[in-house]
């Protein structure tokens, strides 16, 4: 169960001030070899342009922040500073300065998530993901877990909601097509097919997040021969003007227009 406390708005809250929690713990010098990546890591990609510039200032000046590490084993597993940790392998370092703490799966999740959160480091649907294993893993309401990480539970309810959304919407968010705010404009629409058709106008006319909105409520008040006749043609679109309704067919190349043709002479 989760324990009483929290992480606050950042790491200091559990390990205090950085230049007090350095003097109050004694940094070691570990092997890279024996260093393991933190399992709880909720970013799927790291930055390699990123990775790259901070491995050109460890050449330079070495690395001026200890990582920090609990044993798990016979090695030791990062629960801080796993950009540090790749960065220095990348420079071709054999070990790096280290903090081995005392720290739970609990914790070690917990600050992996604010340490990539506080740097803007994960996209929506990583800090989505990262939620849901909290919560899924240490039995966190969404109201303990908006309080051990500082923030509140609605923006843990909004982002946990993004994973509702069609696989291919979640991957267009992942790459930085969709934002969170358009995302939820797509999610005030029910019906699948009609969240994909916003999706793609979003990005082909790279709408902004209140036009999405207003698009949204558009469709969702259409009626419901339209939404017959859509689930039927991916392709179509609905024009409205007073009480006129106009239909649209649109085809992105000549051979998607012929499969369409082909479908009435069948």
């Amino acid at each position: 169960m989760p324990k009483k406390g929290g992480l606050g708005k950042g790491l200091e809250a559990l390990f205090g001030e950085l230049d007090d929690f350095e003097k109050e713990n004694r940094i070691t010098t570990i092997a890279l070899d024996l260093i393991e990546s933190n399992p709880f890591q909720p970013r799927e990609n790291f930055d390699e342009k990123g990775i790259e510039e901070l491995a050109e200032s460890i050449k330079e000046k070495g690395v001026i922040q200890p990582i920090i590490v609990r044993e798990h084993g016979d090695k030791y597993q990062i629960v801080a500073g796993e950009r540090r940790f790749l960065a220095a392998k990348k420079a071709g370092l054999s070990s790096i300065p280290a903090i081995i703490k005392d720290i739970t799966d609990e914790e070690s999740a917990e600050i992996a998530l604010i340490e990539n959160v506080q740097r803007k480091d994960l996209n929506p649907i990583e800090e989505a993901l990262a939620y849901k294993r909290l919560i899924e893993n240490f039995h966190y309401t969404q109201e303990e877990l908006a309080k051990r990480i500082g923030k509140d539970r609605a923006t843990i309810a909004n982002s946990l909601r993004l994973l509702n959304l069609p696989e291919e919407i979640i991957e267009k968010i992942k790459r930085g097509l969709i934002t969170a705010g358009h995302a939820r404009a797509i999610l005030s629409l029910k019906d699948e097919g009609e969240q994909k058709r916003l999706a793609e106008e979003i990005i082909e006319k790279k709408l902004s997040v209140r036009e999405s909105e207003r698009l949204a409520k558009n469709r969702e008040d259409l009626p419901e021969e339209f939404k017959i006749l859509s689930s039927i043609f991916k392709n179509v679109k609905l024009r409205r003007s007073g009480k006129r309704f106009k239909v649209e067919f649109v085809f992105d190349d000549i051979s998607e227009l012929r499969d369409f043709i082909g479908k009435f002479q069948s």
